[in-house]
């Protein structure tokens, strides 16, 4: 397989450091995601043409369709696990098969509130209070330590949350002496919990004598030549260190939208071939979904220097178009979208005086779809006057850019990364519209089920409606909360409380 100008171009940059690569096919999508210990190795692999003959089916399927590829270079081996199944969780790509599924890395947690607190294994992060170590992306090396961790510090193993001198009749961490036995000793509450609170500090990396100690009995041991002894301390002191190693905290990615490696040099690109001002660091993109002129929606989405910035989503439901008018569409969105952000605007100004606030209109408005599209868009926002603001449309066909003005589309290099930052910008708001446009066909079909109630008409389905929010909700209703509504009664209410459990 040839290799493209770009792949070349980045292989020849990679470091030979650890990491996560993610492979993309020729639109923007993350097909593959893998971890390396060194970055140029791994990827570079992929492109040597003798390997081929020794590759399968599904390998030579995933090294045709890739087009392009992105890295994140992490510290240490064991981020880069950490990261590859984070990763693959929120991309879900085709050609990965592992951690696919709902299973997370092991942590440690302790709450230190608990009567007798004590260190237990989990795979979720609750907000209730408790200490959490980890992720570990060795649940072997982790279970073993926290072993070491029990014996040194003489912790607790069983499961009781307040255990009793009952429970110590079967105990054998206390037999063993493994544990100074809160349950029936004369130790106070206290001075146990300074015992847990030295091992968090031991598990947060002040393990530096306890190393020191394991390397001198491995040493030992290997004067004396038992090697079978020297290799469990080996092990050991292996295992304690990975336990122990500070691992990264990686940002939230975009979920199935493709990322890019350096978002503000896509947004400097962006800037010169549109010929704008400045790089469009606010970009709003907007999309229609409808189904033959029903359940008319329409959606918009905000990028911040580009990423997604979904505390900015908002999406419309059309108010004022009859049938099926994509164009009419989008131009009731333009205008109560921008009439909205102009009045909010001239109201901040007002109150504010002299005081500059920050500008709340976008450095780019970006359509989904052609001409037609774009100038119904273009003509609201003459209306509003706003013509200030930079607009294109984008269409799917060939990926050709529209702008105001100008009769030839503009076409950019399908490896570009402004027109891959506008596609993100475009999927983005197609996704988000088609989604509210299900969610309301969803409770259309579900709300349809109470015109069969005999007797059922609209003032009775409009109460119900108001007073339950959903049909989801009116089926879990007590019968004396249906019967409260108006135009209910006991016996109605019974009647429909048996026809819902029937459907």
């Amino acid at each position: 397989m040839p290799i493209n100008d770009a792949i070349r171009k980045k292989l020849s940059s990679l470091p030979h450091k650890p990491g996560v690569y993610l492979m993309k096919d020729r639109f923007g999508t993350v097909i593959y995601i893998g971890k390396a210990r060194s970055l140029r190795k791994r990827v570079s692999q992929y492109f040597h043409p003798s390997r081929r003959q020794r590759w399968d089916m599904k390998l030579n399927a995933l090294v045709e369709a890739i087009q392009d590829f992105n890295v994140h270079i992490v510290k240490s081996e064991p981020d880069a696990i950490l990261l590859e199944g984070k990763l693959i969780k929120e991309f879900k790509p085709r050609y990965n098969i592992s951690f696919k599924d709902d299973k997370r890395f092991l942590l440690l947690k302790v709450n230190l509130k608990d009567p007798i607190p004590r260190f237990t294994l989990t795979r979720i992060r609750q907000q209730d209070g408790a200490q959490y170590f980890g992720p570990f992306a060795s649940s072997g090396a982790i279970r073993r330590t926290l072993s070491i961790v029990r014996q040194k510090f003489s912790l607790r193993g069983c499961r009781p949350l307040n255990p009793t001198a009952q429970d110590y009749k079967h105990c054998l961490y206390g037999h063993l002496k493994h544990c100074t036995a809160p349950c029936i000793s004369n130790i106070s509450q206290e001075d146990y919990i300074s015992q847990v609170k030295a091992a968090c500090d031991f598990l947060e990396g002040q393990s530096k004598e306890m190393e020191q100690e394991i390397e001198g009995m491995m040493a030992k041991a290997a004067k004396a030549q038992d090697f079978e002894k020297a290799a469990e301390w080996r092990d050991m002191l292996r295992d304690l260190k990975t336990a122990t190693q500070k691992t990264g905290k990686f940002p939230r990615l975009p979920y199935k939208l493709p990322i890019a490696i350096d978002p503000l040099a896509d947004l400097e690109e962006l800037k010169q071939v549109l010929g704008l001002e400045g790089p469009p660091h606010r970009i709003e993109g907007f999309d229609i979904s409808n189904i033959s002129g029903t359940f008319k929606v329409a959606s918009m989405v905000r990028f911040q220097n580009g990423r997604p910035d979904r505390s900015n989503y908002r999406r419309y439901k059309m108010k004022t178009v009859e049938g099926q008018d994509d164009f009419a569409c989008m131009a009731e969105t333009i205008r109560r979208r921008y009439s909205r952000l102009k009045q909010e605007s001239l109201s901040e100004q007002k109150t504010s005086g002299n005081e500059t606030k920050p500008c709340r209109y976008p450095e780019l408005i970006l359509i989904d779809g052609g001409m037609g599209q774009l100038n119904a868009a273009c003509g609201e926002l003459a209306l509003l006057h706003l013509t200030h603001i930079p607009i294109i449309g984008l269409a799917k066909e060939f990926e050709a850019i529209y702008r105001p003005g100008e009769t030839q589309s503009l076409r950019l290099d399908h490896g570009s990364g402004a027109l891959k930052l506008l596609q993100r910008v475009r999927d983005e708001s197609h996704r988000f519209a088609n989604t509210f446009n299900a969610q309301l066909r969803l409770k259309k079909i579900s709300e349809s089920l109470l015109d069969e109630f005999p007797g059922m008409g609209p003032s009775r389905k409009s109460a119900l409606l108001k007073q339950f929010g959903s049909v989801h909700r009116l089926r879990t209703a007590k019968l004396e909360e249906i019967a409260s509504v108006p135009g209910f009664g006991d016996k109605t209410a019974e009647k429909l409380k048996a026809f819902l459990a029937a459907r």
